[in-house]
This record gives C-alpha cells, sequence and structure tokens, in this order.
C-alpha cells in the first residue's frame, strides 16, 4: 500500500462583512510578519499572522476572506475558524458565529516505495480515456497525470521515477486514497532505464 503524507492544506473563511487590516495588525503584533498596508505596488491589502499552535498562516484580506495555509491535518485545518476569532476578539471584533472553515486543496505526497520508469508510464496510460497525461523530461523531471476522482472533481499527480507522487487538486483525504488507488491499479512497475534527474 502507499504511504500517504499530508504536507500542506489550504482552507478559506469567508466572513459577511470587512475587516480594520491595521487595527488587527497592531492587536496582533507579535504574531504578524508580513503585511502590504503601506505598499503600493500591491493591488490587495492582507495581513499574515503566523500561528505557532497548531502551526499554520492566517492571510487577512480587508473584504473578509481569510485563507488558512500550512496545516498537516485536517483537523487542524478546520480549526482555523476558532484561531482567527482569537486574533479577531483581541482586535475588538465578535467572534465568526457559525462560520465555518472550507477546506480548497491538500497537498500529499505519495511514496510508492519502489523506482519506476515514467516513460513507460506514459506510454502505458496514453490509451486510458480518463486520464491526461503531460510529459516533457526536458523541461521537468516528472509526469503530470490528471485522473478523476468523482463526477465533478480530479486529482493532479507529479509522478517521479524514484517512485515518489506529489497529490494535489483534491480537498478530502479519500479522495487522496481514491486518487492513489486508481493510479496504482494501473501500475506497472519497471526499473528506469536511465538515471533521471530526481525532484527529492
Amino acid at each position: 500500500m502507499a504511504k500517504i503524507t499530508i504536507q500542506n492544506i489550504v482552507s478559506t473563511i469567508t466572513l459577511d462583512h470587512e475587516l480594520d487590516l491595521e487595527r488587527i495588525r497592531r492587536a496582533c503584533a507579535e504574531e504578524c510578519f508580513f503585511e502590504t498596508l503601506t505598499d503600493r505596488k500591491y493591488t490587495f491589502r492582507v495581513v499574515a499572522l503566523r500561528i505557532p499552535k497548531p502551526k499554520m498562516t492566517l492571510l487577512i484580506y480587508k473584504t473578509g476572506k481569510v485563507i488558512c495555509t500550512g496545516a498537516k491535518t485536517i483537523k487542524n485545518a478546520q480549526q482555523c475558524t476558532k484561531q482567527l476569532a482569537q486574533r479577531l476578539r483581541k482586535a475588538g471584533y465578535s467572534p465568526p458565529r457559525k462560520t465555518k472553515a472550507k477546506i480548497q486543496n491538500i497537498v500529499a505526497t505519495i511514496d510508492l516505495e519502489k523506482p519506476i520508469d515514467v516513460e513507460k508510464l506514459v506510454d502505458d496510460l496514453k490509451d486510458e480515456k480518463h486520464f491526461q497525461t503531460i510529459y516533457e523530461p526536458e523541461q521537468f523531471p516528472g509526469a503530470m497525470v490528471k485522473l478523476p476522482i468523482a463526477q465533478d472533481s480530479e486529482a493532479t499527480l507529479l509522478v517521479f521515477a524514484s517512485g515518489k507522487i506529489v497529490s494535489t487538486g483534491v480537498k478530502t483525504y479519500s479522495g487522496i486514497q481514491k486518487a492513489a488507488t486508481l493510479f496504482t491499479s494501473r501500475l506497472h512497475f519497471h526499473a528506469p532505464k536511465k538515471q533521471l534527474p530526481q525532484a527529492f
């Protein structure tokens, strides 16, 4: 069975009101590591707060949209609403009610623990109508494979000769598992014919 490790989860929170970013920056000065309030080269004004525990980053926009990134588990990604509420309370705002974080993307690595021949893989998948593959070894050492995991969603896999895969575009852990299962069911392991550049 392939080993799956979550590397990053991106989730979003949308509040029903605008935010005073300067007020938040002052209240959370110790956690603020990036802000564009006075830099005119940025189109969007944003304050970034680095949350130490659980480790994640909150990108807070004036519109009331908040992006949470850096979480390593689904539970932590969903808890970013609680983390945001604590910071808003420090800035004098009422905490958001009935507002939930929506997971937008999970980036994970899948380790097959065996080397594969990427060129042979691409050749094997070229007749699979549900799989889309792109492989340009002169520009990038891995193959990009897109495959459907539901009627309205797909996963993108970056496949390397080492047998390691980066999965992105999926919103649930079960979706990553399904992508890994669908991919490996069509995979025949082959030792690479030549040493290819390794991504990691």
